[in-house]
């Protein structure tokens, strides 16, 4: 089997990599990743010489080399994950998320359609569902109500794959996952963030009261989640891929802090963002019963393993927080509100 991955080089992206590389003697890998802010070697370090692997550098906007890649490829399968994929930047800069998400899609699409790819798996996210309402669970049919620029890229990105679908009869699957946390991951996000800053003794910026509800799920158990999709799911159909684990933002940076042994005084309130969802849920039930792949790792063990992980590995955490992440942080929390003390009892 040989599969190309786009955004390889991100943090799901490359974990999906390394999953497979390890996992599946008989896959070859190739790696197509813009090499952006998120897009970083370091991840793929450790199957750099692996001869079943090869990095090409390249946007997925570029229609020219996207042709070009798949036409030499004889690809089995694609797997897209590149994106624009934090809420806030999309908010900043929507045009950014347009652009990658919706147009490199497109662009996907079109090359692999042309190409003869014999299935896509087209990698997107439980937030194209927008806020669901306890004690509701978004499934797969659920209405698709997207809140931020990015989730509504994401959203589109998404109907275009059911419209290559219907209208070609294209061999799409599409997947749509709950909030990642593990190794590897950009300190933008919340769960990288604020493990960061508390092994660093800084503030740790709470968006509004804290109480916004994700799913969390454990990077390495969506990995076996795609895969599974990818060699046993069917075309045309979409499988939401949840971790089970319903918890408040709150809840979780208190874990964090316990686990790092930092006090809770370093919580410190911000300004919420705008049009911030308040809770994300997801069935995954249809996973589950067709392909038998379900979440594994209890957020507890993972959540300590990926502390651990960033413990162990202060030099990727400073390369990656200097230059263009320091000038994204402050251009994201300097307009916010003077900040005020988060009680611990919130």
């Amino acid at each position: 089997m040989k599969i190309l991955v786009t955004g390889g080089a991100g943090f799901i992206g490359s974990g999906f990599v390394r999953h497979v590389l390890n996992g599946y003697p008989d896959t070859n890998v190739v790696t197509l990743d813009k090499l952006t802010y998120a897009g970083n070697l370091d991840n793929l370090a450790v199957v750099s010489s692996n001869p079943r692997h090869t990095l090409v550098q390249g946007d997925i906007c570029d229609a020219q080399l996207v042709e070009s890649v798949l036409r030499d490829g004889a690809f089995d399968g694609v797997v897209h994950f590149a994106a624009e994929s934090h809420v806030d930047r999309s908010i900043l800069s929507p045009g950014h998320a347009i652009e990658t998400n919706v147009k490199g899609t497109a662009t996907m699409l079109d090359a692999a359609r042309r190409a003869g790819v014999k299935r896509f798996l087209h990698v997107s996210t439980d937030e194209v569902y927008g806020d669901v309402d306890a004690p509701l669970e978004a499934d797969e049919e659920f209405p698709l109500r997207p809140s931020s620029p990015y989730a509504a890229s994401k959203a589109a990105s998404d109907l275009l794959v059911l419209a290559y679908v219907r209208t070609y009869g294209f061999p799409a699957i599409i997947t749509r996952a709950s909030n990642n946390y593990g190794a590897y991951q950009f300190p933008e996000k919340l769960i990288p963030l604020m493990v960061s800053n508390a092994m660093e003794g800084k503030p740790l910026p709470i968006y509004g009261d804290g109480l916004q509800i994700r799913d969390w799920l454990y990077v390495d158990d969506h990995c076996r989640a795609i895969w599974a999709v990818l060699t046993r799911g069917r075309d045309g159909e979409v499988y939401n891929i949840g971790g089970n684990c319903a918890l408040t933002n709150l809840e979780v940076v208190k874990h964090i802090l316990r686990i790092v042994g930092a006090p809770e005084s370093l919580m410190t309130k911000v300004a919420d963002r705008p049009g911030h969802d308040r809770r994300y849920a997801l069935r995954s039930d249809k996973l589950l019963r067709e392909t038998g792949c379900g979440p594994q790792v209890a957020f507890e063990q993972g959540l300590k393993q990926t502390i651990e992980w960033y413990k162990a590995n202060p030099d990727w955490i400073r390369r990656v927080k200097s230059g263009e992440y320091r000038d994204y942080y402050r251009q994201n929390y300097d307009w916010r509100s003077q900040p005020t003390v988060a009680s611990p009892s919130a």
